[in-house]
């Protein structure tokens, strides 16, 4: 029975997860555009907003939760210093989905999640 299991396995063990979401985040903040399958994507969707969401905080608990999670420091301090600007008036969704064609391959579906 997998009742009230919301999380999204990704068909990987916990830390491979984990190392895959941290790793998709981090790009997807570095260049604020990445390709990679849908579900993928939404599961990264709510990592990134968690982020941002410590960056427009600003306070020092949150700037260290989100080097605990982000593999890159710069990155965490530009972000700590745009995002409270760039972010001010919205209250969530910072990132969009837009989907694209099946990859060639095994035929899954893709998408290119990007920062609003």
């Amino acid at each position: 029975m997998r009742h009230r299991c919301r999380v999204k396995k990704l068909s990987k063990p916990a830390d491979q997860r984990k190392a895959l979401l941290r790793a998709l985040t981090t790009e997807l903040v570095r260049h604020g555009r990445i390709t990679t399958t849908l579900i993928r994507a939404k599961v990264v969707r709510s990592e990134v907003d968690k982020m941002i969401t410590l960056a427009k905080d600003g306070s020092l608990a949150s700037r260290r939760k989100a080097l605990g999670y982000i593999y890159d420091q710069t990155l965490v301090h530009a972000l700590f210093e745009q995002a409270p600007t760039r972010y001010a008036n919205r209250q969530g969704g910072y990132t969009r989905i837009l989907h694209t064609v099946p990859r060639r391959g095994d035929h899954a579906e893709m998408a290119i999640i990007e920062l609003v």
